[in-house]
C-alpha cells in the first residue's frame, strides 16, 4: 500500500517555480502533521516544511520567502510551491506524515519521493 502518493516533480530552470502535491489516505491526514522533507545528493535529508493541521507552518531557513506550504484538510491534500528555485534546491522531495492516532504511538509516514532538478 502507498500510503503518501507525490506528484509535481520535474526538471526547472533557476530562477523558476515549481509545486508539489501530496495525497494521504483521510485516517492519516486529519491525524497528522504534514510536511516536506528532500535529500540533495550527498546531503542528508532535510526538513523543508511543515504544516499543522490548524495551519501552523515551519520552514528551513534556507526556502523562507520563496517557499509555501498549505493543506486542503477536506481533500486531505498537502502541497508546497517553490519559487525563486536554485541549483542547490536540486533533490528528491519527500512527502511527509507525522501521524498521532488515539491510542497509539506516534508513527511516521513516508511517500515514495519526487525528483526535483534545478539547472543552472
Amino acid at each position: 500500500q502507498v500510503q503518501l502518493v507525490e506528484s509535481g516533480g520535474g526538471l526547472v530552470q533557476a530562477g523558476g517555480s515549481l509545486g508539489l502535491s501530496c495525497a494521504a489516505s483521510g485516517t492519516i491526514f486529519q491525524n497528522a502533521v504534514m510536511g516536506w522533507y528532500r535529500q540533495a545528493p550527498g546531503k542528508e535529508r532535510e526538513l523543508v516544511s511543515s504544516i499543522t493541521r490548524g495551519g501552523t507552518t515551519n520552514y528551513a531557513d534556507s526556502v523562507k520567502g520563496p517557499f509555501t506550504i498549505s493543506r486542503d484538510n477536506a481533500k486531505n491534500t498537502v502541497s508546497l510551491q517553490m519559487n525563486i528555485l536554485r541549483p542547490e534546491d536540486t533533490a528528491v522531495d519527500y512527502c511527509y506524515a507525522r501521524v498521532n492516532l488515539p491510542f497509539d504511538e506516534p508513527r511516521e509516514m513516508w511517500g515514495q519521493g519526487t525528483q526535483v532538478t534545478v539547472s543552472a
